[in-house]
């Protein structure tokens, strides 16, 4: 019985775990020339890339009415390299900060991103 219980018990911690994780990226799939615009956890995440600095730029904008932090930024190319993290940074309601990936060397078609929070 004692086994069952602690089988029960990591079957839920791994599915909370799983659950709380599985927001944080997305499947969608951009061009190089499309821009990122999405807001998740209250960040609203603005990306694009910038071909003439082989940079990823754009901002991230807290757009509630209260503070958030740890934020940062990752990007994913479809040549399965994973940009970032960015540093973690916090956001004050309806505060805005510039955020940059360098992506120097990489040969990739699609890229997909998103922010993280917490």
């Amino acid at each position: 019985m004692k086994r069952v219980i602690l089988m029960f018990t990591m079957f839920l911690a791994v599915s909370l775990f799983t659950a709380s994780c599985e927001d944080e990226e997305s499947a969608t799939q951009f061009s190089i020339n499309d821009t990122f615009d999405e807001v998740r956890n209250g960040v609203r995440l603005i990306l694009y890339f910038d071909a003439q600095s082989s940079t990823f730029v754009g901002s991230i904008e807290n757009t509630t009415d209260k503070a958030i932090s740890k934020i940062r930024v990752e990007v994913h190319l479809s040549n399965g390299t994973e940009l970032g993290p960015t540093a973690n940074t916090d956001l004050a309601p309806g505060e805005i900060k510039n955020v940059s990936l360098p992506a120097i060397s990489e040969n990739f078609e699609t890229w997909g991103a998103h922010a993280e929070v917490g």
